[in-house]
């Protein structure tokens, strides 16, 4: 208690709260171009920090992750292109909200879900800390492999009519993780000969390419005279989330809260894990699954709350085990350690006060979050008043700098192309592309935790059933298939009958 009122007391000096606001706007606008991730954001503001006390530059990298993480919604609801990789299930229903003239709607529910989502895991921080990292010691390679074949489930939920598209498509992203130098063994894989695909396909390249590049030459027919739609400056303010849609999106909030609290505590797992999961767990459960995809609110709700929850519970092994729970978290530990702070067990009982300033700071930074976001909402939605003739060349030299950025290698621009050229084709086939970043996303976990488990189980598969954790979550995966596949198969008898019925009246 007295290291908590005292850091209480760090927290409230005025400066920490005039460098949160600064930093979440520097997070969004970051995290909102397709490429700039909140990891790039925190690399380039840790200089900023050198001459600022602990909690202030903490708490100022912090709200950039934070920001950064929610900024990333913008884009792919507006212009079907994430931000960030957190971002990818937005995608679901944020754009087709978009395109039904809900993107007012859509921006709100992005951020009132983002704030909720990033308040929970900010609590669980505070207060389960200790808790939850004990159970994250419970993960080896087989509860991982597990975690990894769990998120591929999603792919049925996410195929509509053809899983067996989906799986296609799911395994051509597996085949892109491989590229490049085995983590484990050292050897090159598929290079085509080509050199410079030694490092492998970065997740964000794979992304812009697919969604943003893809999505311009989609609209490549596009007619100004007859396509470009008027809007009312008035109507796309008014449309306002209402109060049975506040209500019905309280449980998938939750739902993607608790997700992303429980993955982003995992080590070695992304924000966009949890968003895909949740994604599939809320659908699975609603009333009105055939309604995802197409523009649903509970979508947006979760996906957002699942991401931003995962925010606060990476930090939770990184401050009480000295592991890293994802890249930015990586990039924060070395910020602490440059202010004098080494995360782990040791680090509560030298430098209590401070921490409890920096943990009660997460607070309020997605209190922030919540007001300059409602400040900046009604500017982000203008957006889609801009003819998509003038947007779309706007859109590409923000990808292609962005990619560059990501590496600063010209040959990531040409990754982009390739994989819009390709992902257009897909498109154009009945392809769906979110089982490729399916693929992409958790390949490299399946591949790398499946070989280690293989070794360390002398290469028997009984490791991944005899222990309960992996057993539970490869048990889950069947059933989650097992319905999606029964709702699939009645939905299409369903809409059979109802074609017969239709054509016997003619």
């Amino acid at each position: 208690m007295e290291q908590f009122l005292g850091g209480l007391q760090i927290l409230l000096n005025w400066q920490n709260f005039l460098i949160i606001p600064v930093g979440l706007v520097i997070g969004i606008v970051v995290g909102a171009i397709p490429g700039l991730t909140s990891d790039l954001g925190i690399i380039l503001c840790i200089p900023l920090t050198y001459g600022m006390d602990p909690t202030m530059a903490i708490l100022m990298l912090l709200a950039i992750y934070c920001g950064g993480t929610y900024g990333g919604s913008i884009t792919a609801i507006l212009i079907n292109t994430p931000g960030t990789s957190a971002n990818a299930a937005t995608l679901f229903d944020g754009y087709p909200m978009t395109v039904k003239g809900q993107a007012f709607k859509a921006l709100q529910m992005a951020l009132y879900a983002s704030t909720i989502g990033g308040l929970i895991s900010a609590f669980s921080l505070l207060f389960l800390a200790p808790l939850i990292a004990k159970i994250t010691l419970l993960f080896g390679p087989a509860e991982y492999f597990a975690l990894a074949v769990f998120g591929l489930s999603v792919i049925a939920g996410v195929s509509n009519d053809s899983i067996f598209k989906g799986l296609i498509a799911a395994c051509l992203g597996l085949f892109m993780t491989t590229i490049g130098v085995d983590s484990i063994s050292g050897t090159a894989r598929f290079l085509f000969g080509q050199k410079k695909l030694m490092a492998g396909i970065d997740l964000i390249i794979a992304l812009i390419g697919m969604f943003a590049i893809s999505e311009i030459l989609t609209k490549s027919k596009y007619d100004p005279k007859t396509d470009h739609k008027i809007y009312d400056p008035k109507a796309l303010t008014k449309d306002k989330i209402t109060k049975e849609e506040y209500r019905r999106c309280r449980k998938p909030i939750g739902i993607g809260s608790l997700v992303g609290v429980i993955i982003g505590a995992t080590p070695d797992t992304v924000g966009g894990l949890a968003a895909f999961i949740a994604y599939n767990q809320v659908k699975q459960a609603s009333k009105h699954p055939e309604t995802f995809g197409k523009g649903e609110i509970e979508g947006v709700a979760v996906a957002e709350s699942a991401n931003n929850g995962a925010c606060g519970a990476t930090m939770i092994p990184m401050l009480t085990l000295g592991v890293p729970g994802d890249g930015a978290t990586a990039i924060l530990m070395g910020a602490f350690m440059l202010h004098g702070m080494v995360p782990g067990p040791s680090l509560f009982a030298e430098q209590g006060n401070i921490l409890y300033a920096i943990m009660l700071g997460l607070l309020v930074v997605n209190v922030f979050m919540y007001i300059v976001g409602t400040g900046l909402t009604r500017f982000y939605a203008h957006i889609t008043r801009i003819p998509y003739e003038i947007l779309a060349p706007i859109v590409l030299t923000f990808c292609i700098a962005g990619s560059y950025s990501t590496n600063n290698r010209i040959y990531d621009i040409y990754i982009i192309l390739i994989f819009g050229i390709v992902s257009y084709f897909l498109r154009r086939m009945g392809f769906q592309l979110v089982p490729i970043l399916l693929g992409i996303v958790l390949g490299p976990l399946a591949e790398k935790n499946f070989r280690r488990a293989m070794v360390i189980s002398e290469g028997s598969f009984s490791i991944f059933f005899t222990r309960p954790i992996s057993c539970a979550f490869i048990l889950i995966a069947i059933v989650s298939v097992a319905i999606f596949g029964i709702r699939n198969y009645k939905s299409r008898k369903l809409a059979k009958q109802n074609t017969a019925e239709t054509s016997e009246r003619k």
